[in-house]
């Protein structure tokens, strides 16, 4: 891909829609070799992009899921204990004279083949390969300073083994949903770009990229449903993801167009709190009869 229109046809071609700015920032990181920072509300397809730009460069996806206390033995690697035990045994039972060399015992424990490589390990050895890093946010600031030592050096080192190194560099894509502020040493080290909700036309389009036998006038409606309701202050407004989702469910229960009693009866795709379901069906009159 040799130009940010070359990206954006390449990731329409998976079904992802994407605008010029988010294409020319995705080009970007991948020509500057630095990883990307999306920020954005949920469901506004960051994690999308991820899955897009693998099936793009025919490499495999590569996920961790951050979480709260997640650290880097959870990202990195870890000891498979269990087979490390019966492999002691082994050699004990092994031994006729039942003496067993410490040393050698030791450094047979830590071998290749009782290494567990999670997502970080996992990147660096096989690359290529896109390394998304999901929800970043709900880390704490140890994890942060561990992620940045390792995109600033592509590189980890482990103790029994020695370092291992990216001999590519993975395509780094990192989300966050911004319940916090990440720190700015990471920041400075990717490319940034905040995804917003798509305009109604380019939902729309996604919409019937993705979802090619849903009616054109049951996409239409569902869109502008959902791009008002954007504007209600809901406690979680709906992203693309919802719109998808509502769409789906209404086509499966054969609706050509939105009515009153299908849309109600369907809430539960498109909003995800009590509150707003209340608030929703208090609206959805006054919206479908627009």
């Amino acid at each position: 891909m040799d130009s940010p229109s070359a990206v954006a046809h390449a990731l329409e071609q998976t079904g992802y829609l994407s605008d010029s700015a988010l294409a020319t920032v995705t080009f970007l990181a991948d020509r500057m070799q630095r990883p990307l920072l999306l920020e954005g509300e949920p469901g506004t397809g960051k994690t999308a992009l991820a899955e897009a730009l693998a099936h793009i460069q025919g490499v495999p996806l590569i996920r961790l899921q951050c979480y709260e206390g997640i650290d880097a033995s959870q990202a990195l690697y870890d000891w498979d204990f269990p087979r490390q035990i019966l492999h002691l045994r082994t050699l004990e039972a092994a031994t006729k004279d039942g003496s067993l060399d410490p040393a050698e015992a030791e450094k047979s424990l830590f071998d290749e083949r009782f290494l567990l490589a999670r997502p970080v390990l996992r990147a660096l050895r096989e690359s290529p390969a896109v390394l998304l890093i999901d929800e970043v946010d709900r880390a704490d600031d140890e994890f942060e300073a561990f992620l940045l030592e390792v995109l600033s050096t592509w590189a980890v080192s482990i103790p029994e083994l020695g370092t291992v190194a990216a001999a590519t560099p993975p395509t780094v894509v990192l989300t966050s949903n911004r319940t916090r502020e990440l720190h700015d040493a990471l920041k400075r080290r990717c490319l940034y770009h905040w995804i917003d909700h798509p305009g109604l036309e380019r939902e729309v389009a996604i919409l019937r990229s993705r979802e090619p036998d849903v009616p054109k006038t049951l996409a239409r409606q569902v869109v502008e449903i959902v791009q008002e309701l954007r504007n209600e202050h809901l406690l979680k407004p709906p992203g693309v993801a919802e719109t998808l989702d509502w769409a789906r469910a209404l086509q499966r229960l054969g609706a050509t167009e939105l009515d009153l009693e299908q849309a109600a009866v369907t809430l539960g795709a498109v909003v995800k709190y009590r509150e707003d379901t209340d608030r929703v069906k208090h609206v959805l009159d006054r919206m479908l009869a627009r």
